[in-house]
Parts: structure tokens; sequence; C-alpha cells
């Protein structure tokens, strides 16, 4: 469902505005802008990775672009965890303008710094906790402790003229999590007690019935997986799960394997991880690739990316044969992680491709070998008792999760008409303690294609989808107009329409005559010339061969 744009009106004063800019309606690249009294927050600015229908394309990033011309009334922006889906546009947004202050947990920060050296970015940053409240323009900052699939996390009070408002970020309610730190219900209720007049709530499960569960429930079936396995192990998980990976190097410890970390992220992140105190490595655990040669299949475990399926990943280029780490008979694979929707294709051929080298597969279909960072309906029901908002929009999730967040909302006592069901470039204002839609941005996707960002289309993504699925052909003609004569071709190249290049030879007799007679009706430009090309070759294309190939004209005119 896309809503038709509309323009909002202008911001009332003190009335508090909010846009957001991407993760409404899909998985991935969240951010939303606040704005009030002329000045603007952001909160996360995230990626998406690119599906099928997106080929050649790196990231897809939030709709940047509808702030460009205010990026000088950006007070600051607020991470609230070190997810790709909510840090990995940082960068393209601080080329715009690199002194926007970022405020963030100090494993957030520590992995967006890394990120951000890469691309030769000198941030300005505020490391913050729970329980810190801090002020920036019009905007009175609080930060809450929320557990999520990674530390650090932090949901953020937005205190303004206009009223409380209350982002969760992604959030569940583990009640014995791994580093022991529980979201802070008794925040939420005090917040609750002093009036939240807007509830912006994680979706991703508010369509699963129950409680998420418990996340120390996983370390136990990852360690007797890897006890059985005869061969080698290899456990794919997302970069900057940290307890996950610290999961796997407490069953490889008690199983007497060493762990290999693969993928540069992977790398990266657990170095930060480690250094500041939030992944415990047990002694002599951790041996760098170039040195676990001479260690026996039996006594390793690979710890690595791509459990999404992503074509360049470690796990990818294993199936491929790309990898030094090969896998086969006897070997076990453990994908310790979600299914982002979206990927399931990808997935299940990376799946097949290890099951046909002869590796045992694990994923979260046959074993429990992963929990879901986000919180069910069940935790979800009992925030919205615990803060009894005054209005709800949900957040963080695709259009049906949207819609099951608000009907949790509206069970507990919420009024239908304070949720509200919001879209990427839907614009809310919060007014006299009433929030409503009051217009709607036309969003795109922003796609990061090598160094390019922004520049690829819609339109250029269709073409090398076409490229892809129907082919190419190109007619290459040399005509003399004032005499009305072909001199030479016409001459069809064709990539991906047809085995055998004769099947063009009925066409080309077709073209030749098409041509000479536009030039004795006294066609002689060769734009139009071209077109006519198209047409004929078009028509014959789709009703012989039953394909839409990308036509290519070239008439050159003597």
């Amino acid at each position: 469902m896309t809503n038709p744009a509309y323009a909002p009106p202008a911001l009332e004063p003190g009335a508090l505005r909010i846009t957001p800019l991407g993760g409404l309606g899909e998985v991935g690249r969240n951010m939303t802008v606040y704005e009030i009294d002329g000045k603007l927050l952001i909160v996360d600015c995230g990626v998406f990775f690119p599906e099928v229908q997106h080929p050649g394309v790196d990231l897809i990033l939030p709709d940047i672009t509808k702030i460009e011309d205010r990026l000088g009334d950006v007070v600051a922006v607020v991470l609230t965890h070190g997810h790709e889906d909510h840090i990995g546009g940082v960068p393209y947004l601080l080329k715009l303008r690199e002194d926007i202050p970022l405020i963030g947990s100090k494993l957030t920060l520590a992995f967006v710094e890394a990120k951000l050296k890469e691309h030769r970015i000198r941030p300005v940053t505020r490391v913050v906790a729970e329980d810190d409240r801090v002020q920036y323009g019009p905007f009175d900052l609080e930060f809450i402790a929320v557990n999520h699939s990674i530390p650090d996390a932090l949901a953020v009070a937005i205190r303004t003229d206009a009223g409380l408002v209350i982002g969760t970020g992604d959030f569940k309610m583990d009640q014995l999590p791994l580093d022991g730190r529980i979201t802070d219900l008794r925040a939420f209720a005090r917040l609750g007690e002093e009036g939240v007049d807007l509830f912006m709530t994680d979706s991703t499960n508010a369509d699963v019935p129950g409680f998420t569960p418990l996340e120390k429930n996983i370390g136990p079936v990852i360690e007797q997986v890897i006890a059985k396995t005869p061969g080698k192990v290899v456990v794919a998980s997302f970069s900057s799960h940290v307890h996950r990976v610290q999961q796997v190097l407490d069953a490889a410890h008690a199983n007497g394997r060493r762990v290999v970390l693969l993928g540069r992220s992977m790398v990266r992140n657990m170095k930060i991880a480690a250094d500041l105190g939030y992944l415990d490595v047990p002694e002599g655990v951790l041996v760098d690739l170039k040195k676990s040669g001479d260690i026996p299949d039996h006594r390793i475990v690979y710890m690595s990316t791509g459990s999404q399926g992503e074509p360049m990943a470690v796990l990818s280029r294993m199936v491929n044969r790309e990898h030094q780490v090969e896998v086969g008979a006897g070997d076990t694979v453990i994908l310790a992680s979600s299914l982002i929707p979206g990927n399931e294709t990808s997935v299940y051929r990376v799946i097949d491709g290890l099951i046909k080298l002869g590796a045992h597969v694990v994923h979260k279909g046959n074993a429990k070998v992963h929990v879901s960072g986000h919180a069910a309906a069940g935790e979800l029901l009992y925030c919205y008792n615990i803060v009894r908002p005054k209005n709800v929009m949900p957040i963080h999730g695709e259009y049906r999760m949207l819609v099951a967040n608000a009907a949790l909302a509206i069970e507990t006592g919420v009024p239908q008409n304070r949720t509200v069901i919001a879209e990427n470039g839907t614009v809310v204002d919060l007014v006299d303690g009433v929030a409503r839609a009051v217009g709607q941005l036309d969003t795109d996707f922003i796609y990061v294609d090598g160094k390019s960002v922004g520049r690829v289309t819609d339109d250029d993504l269709r073409d090398r989808r076409t490229l892809a699925e129907e082919g190419f052909i190109s007619v290459i003609t040399v005509v003399e107009t004032t005499l009305g004569q072909i001199v030479s071709g016409p001459e069809i190249h064709a990539k991906g329409v047809a085995e055998d290049a004769h099947v063009f030879d009925k066409i080309t007799p077709q073209i030749a005559s098409a041509l000479e007679d536009a030039m004795k009706d006294g066609v002689t430009d060769h734009h139009q010339l071209q077109q006519i090309v198209r047409r004929t070759i078009g028509r014959w294309v789709g009703t012989k061969l039953r394909r839409k190939a990308m036509i290519v004209p070239v008439v050159v005119v003597v």
C-alpha cells in the first residue's frame, strides 16, 4: 500500500513534526526526522541490503535528499544501536555535512567510528548511557536501556514543547539476558506517569504471538552441535551479533576447539567489542586465519559472515569454492541468525549449495540456533499497558507488522483514531497532544553503486533487469537518405536472446524494407529511422521469440 503524495501544511509554532524517511513498510534503512521550531533531530540512519531486483547495487539508503537543503538545521543524529540497518547510512549523511553531532552508546559509536574511518570522516561524537539526559537545541533527550541482539542498545525519550515522545529503537524483553542488561521497564513506567504523548514502537515481531524466547537457550544447542560434529564447524551470523559470537567462543572453548573469525566486518567488530569489554574471549581460543592451517578440522570453528546469502560474503564464496576454507562431508554449517524478509531465495540457495558439498546444515528451521532480537506481541502488550501512551505510531517493519502493532495498542485501550499507521514519507504532526498524518512526501530509494550515490535510478535498475532476464539486441544500419538506400546492414548483434544467431535472418529483410519505405516517404531524421527499426524488430522478437529484450538501434546517415 502506498499513499499518494500530498504536501503538508506549514508547521505550526510549537508543534512537533515527525517524518520517517526509511524503515516503515520494510525491514531496514531506518531513519526518522523530528522537527520543531525550525530545528531537526535525526534518529538512526541505516541501510537496506539489495535484493534480486536491485542488480549491481551495493547498499540502499533512506531518502536523505529530503533534508539536503535543511542540513544546517540538524542539531544531532541519535543512534539507538550498532546494527547496519540503523548506522550504515551515517557515512553518506556526514559526507553532506561532516560536523553533525552523533549521539549514541559506547559500542554503537565505536562501530560507527570504525566505519567512518574507512570513509576518511572524523565525526563529532557524544557517548551516552542509560539514564543520561542531554539537550540539543529544542530537543531534551533521555536515554533508556533496552535489550536487543547487540549490547548497549538504547531507547530515546524526546521532550519538546509539543510533548513527550518515546522511540524504542529495536528491543525485546529478555528477562535473563547474556549481559544482564534488561529493558528498563521502570523507566518506561516513570515516563508513562509523566505522560507519553507519542509512543513509537518496534513492529518487527508484532504479528508473532507470545514472547521472544531467551537468548541463553541458544548456547547449549550450539555447544551440542559442535560436540557432535566430526569435522570443522562454520557458524554464520551478523558481523555485529556480539552475543552470538560470545556463545560460539564459549561453546568452542568447552569442546577444545579454536575459533577463526572470517569476514572483514566480523574481524573489525569483534576486535572493537573485545577491546571495550563487551566480548569475553577465552585465552588462546582465537586464532588468525593465516595461522590456522595446521589445526585439524575437528579442533576448529569458523565464525563467518554471510548468513543472509550475500553473494560476496564468506559463506557464499565457500559454496562457490572461492574461499580458502572448504566445507564437505563431516562438516557442519550453522546459520545462527534470523531470515530477513526478501533474502529467502539467496539463503536457501546457499543452504542447497552447502548440502551438495556434503555438509550438514543447521538453521532456525531445524534447530534452536537463533532467537529474534525483537519484542513479540506479548511483550508489546506489556509495554503499552505500562506506558499508557496517548498516541501510538508503529515503526520498524513491513506494513503487515505495523498494522499488527497498531492492533495491539488498540487492544490495550489506545483509541483507534490515536494510532497512526505511517509509511516512509508520511508527515505526522503532534499538536495539542494529538498525533495525525498531515502530508505524504514522495520518497525514493537512494542507491549506492560503487562510488556512485543516488545517481542510479529505478529506470537504470529496470534496464539492468531487462538485460539480465530478456537479453540485448543491437541493430546497426548505415543509410544514404538522399538516395533512399541502405549502404550497410542491417547488422544484428544479440546477447542472451537466442542461441542461434541465424534466427534473425528472417527479420533482417523486414528491417531493411521498413527503412527503405520510410526514406521514400521523406523520413531522413536518424532518430525517427531508429524508432522504425526498434518497432520492427521489437514486434518480431515479442511475437516470434516471446521476449522483451533491450533493443538499441543505431542508424548512421551518410
